[in-house]
């Protein structure tokens, strides 16, 4: 075994609310657990005692629980657990009513808020009264075009209170990418923001909001949140109110909270496969607030007075799971902008300001600051930050250096992995482990996670496929306009049977650790933001220029860069003015983060017999691995354009 970086000392592992936890679990069924493993193992072993166990330790409020906890545990998909439980996911987040900060809100340094927990209840009573005068119930969609502010928080609490389903994404998504989402979800009411900040300047939103109402008809109401205005002018969009005004009318007092199933739909996400629109997503009451309360509490040691800051936008599930750690009476630190605005510095110094006890943020980020040689921990006091976590994409050894040698000593260093798919981890921090170079620490509890070969049969010491083998309370209750369920079931169940396949290539170490190598899908994975290259295309061949593309994600210094090949129209030249106009006209529609880091011009592109391009084989290409099923290709003579391009050896 190597040696760890860091060891956690043995006061903090005593006081650890997970040791706290396995103590709970020994005393109520009769076992040992002395360390990590054999929890772990009991948490999968006897999933039933271990989440009923939770649910008491957690302090889960419920109209009632019933006493089922599992019901055809042998299906996947199928297991349902709690199936007679009755709760409200905003309930248990909106934990306490005092005068302690709830919430603290920096907007690049243009905006610092802060709220608390009486100010944070109220606001949601209010928001929930008026949604409800105005027709909102159970079921319904709410909509977020939003930046990560108090009162998106507070929209999607109101929202969950009532029983409806909240979906969001961050307003620098463009027209079309916000369309193609909330087009399949057919939202009743639109959240939005005046605009936003980012990289010093401000932004505006409500030019497109005007476009995006247009689209979508089933949109009754807009309202407005105030950031860069205090009073913002609406009157142009069509069922356009102000916060202030959509709720003045209203008092505050005792939430009503609807009360709904276990897997009643919570939130819908968007991810994206390889065609089409972006699939949609659908996350249920009880499993979301369960796991992501689990992580929160056993996985990353949230209390009572903890801080907990992740950089995030609403287009990322890490927003979702932020959110979350409300239900532990921890505060949570929001953050909306560019984390190098106005300097490289300005996440450590609201870190040290406002006092984090966990920081996270993207491995591309971390490794962002090493380059630019930052260090806080000869310029910020850092002392009340007790873990980092990192996500989004693999952890590169020399960013674990960076951490210890230029943030922190005496910190745990806990990369994590899961996704969009289970808003959640499976493997991630444990904060009684130690950190080793390189690795993420331990599977999530309760997750039966393995590594399978192609076959799937388990594999030990070497690489594989990211595998869960039993049910799990956060996976997915279905796909939106999914009605047989065939999408879900194609996404995660058709590889293996009855066991759900991630996606992700990965090996256990001898450690008990894991080091992941990246998505083994199509999927593009930029900075950790999955992007389907469908919608790329969509605006690629928009282009008279372009005939056909093909977009791919490269390994690339420890993440990953998306990379566009483009076969052109006759007498068309790939210069740097249509170059500069994909990439503008990417940026518009979509997002930044969907912009190709290199723009590569070939004259044909390999496809299978049926017609369909294949990404996975020019991936393969590219990184210089073979090709399986080249006989399923009408023109594998093609493959040999994508081989040794200079370009893919360059910055």
């Amino acid at each position: 075994m190597t040696e760890p970086l860091w060891t956690p000392s043995s006061t903090r592992i005593a006081k650890a609310n997970v040791t706290s936890f396995a103590r709970a679990l020994e005393l109520q069924w009769g076992v040992s657990l002395p360390d990590y493993e054999a929890l772990h193992k009991f948490s999968v072993d006897e999933m039933e005692k271990f989440w009923l166990t939770f649910w008491d330790f957690a302090d889960i409020k419920a109209e009632t629980r019933g006493e089922r906890v599992l019901i055809d545990g042998d299906k996947m998909p199928g297991a349902q657990f709690f199936p007679d439980a009755k709760l409200n996911f905003a309930e248990n987040l909106l934990t306490r009513r005092g005068d302690n900060e709830a919430i603290t809100f920096w907007a690049e340094d243009k905006v610092k808020r802060r709220m608390t927990w009486r100010q944070l209840y109220d606001g949601v009573s209010r928001l929930a009264q008026a949604m409800r005068a105005m027709g909102v119930e159970k079921g319904d969609r709410i909509a977020g075009f939003v930046p990560n502010m108090p009162e998106t928080v507070m929209a999607m609490l109101a929202t969950t209170s009532i029983g409806a389903i909240w979906t969001s994404c961050s307003p620098d998504f463009g027209i079309q990418g916000v369309l193609d989402r909330f087009g399949q979800t057919k939202p009743k009411i639109l959240f939005t923001a005046d605009g936003y900040y980012y990289n010093g300047k401000s932004h505006d939103s409500l030019h497109r909001v005007r476009e995006i109402v247009s689209d979508l008809p089933s949109v009754e109401k807009v309202v407005v949140l105030p950031l860069l205005d205090d009073h913002p002018v609406v009157s142009e969009i069509f069922g356009a109110e102000t916060l202030a005004d959509f709720t003045e009318d209203f008092e505050a007092g005792d939430i009503a909270f609807e009360q709904v199933e276990f897997n009643h739909p919570l939130y819908i996400m968007y991810s994206s496969g390889t065609t089409g629109a972006p699939k949609c997503i659908v996350h249920g009451t009880g499993g979301t607030l369960l796991n992501q309360k689990k992580e929160h509490m056993l996985h990353c040691d949230a209390k009572t007075d903890s801080r907990v800051f992740y950089f995030t936008t609403c287009g990322w599930m890490m927003w979702n799971w932020l959110v979350a750690a409300l239900s532990c009476k921890a505060s949570i630190m929001l953050y909306d902008g560019s984390p190098f605005a106005p300097d490289g510095n300005i996440l450590f110094d609201y870190a040290a300001k406002e006092r984090f006890t966990v920081f996270g943020t993207s491995a591309k980020y971390i490794d962002a600051c090493n380059k630019a040689e930052i260090k806080p921990r000869f310029s910020h006091d850092l002392h009340s930050i007790q873990a980092i976590l990192s996500t989004g994409s693999p952890l590169v050894d020399e960013s674990f250096d960076y951490i210890y040698r230029d943030v922190k000593e005496d910190v745990q260093l806990a990369s994590i992995s899961g996704g969009t798919d289970i808003l959640g981890c499976f493997i991630g921090g444990m904060p009684i482990l130690p950190v080793y170079r390189g690795e993420l620490q331990a599977a999530g509890l309760g997750m039966a996670i393995n590594v399978f070969d192609h076959d799937g049969k388990p594999v030990a010491g070497e690489k594989g496929e990211l595998v869960c083998t039993k049910p799990f309370p956060c996976m997915p209750v279905q796909f939106w306009n999914d009605p047989d369920n065939a999408r879900y079931k194609a996404a995660y169940f058709e590889e293996f049977d009855n066991t759900w396949y991630h996606g992700d290539f990965v090996l256990k170490t001898e450690n008990g650790g894991y080091v992941i190598y990246g998505r083994s899908d199509a999927t593009l994975n930029p900075g950790g933001v999955r992007i389907g290259t469908a919608e790329i295309y969509r605006q690629v061949e928009g282009f008279a220029q372009v005939q056909e593309a093909i977009v791919i994600g490269q390994e690339w210094k420890g993440d990953v860069r998306v990379v566009l090949f483009v076969r052109l129209s006759d007498g068309t030249e790939l210069d740097d003015n249509l170059v500069g106009a994909i990439r503008s006209h990417i940026r518009q529609q979509c997002t930044p983060r969907h912009v190709p880091a290199k723009v590569i011009a070939i004259t044909d592109i390999p496809r299978t017999r049926s017609g369909k391009i294949t990404e996975l084989a020019v991936r393969d290409v590219v990184h210089g691995r073979p090709v399986k099923n080249k006989e399923a290709l009408a023109n594998p003579e093609a493959l040999d354009l994508f081989k040794n391009i200079k370009e893919l050896q360059e910055d």
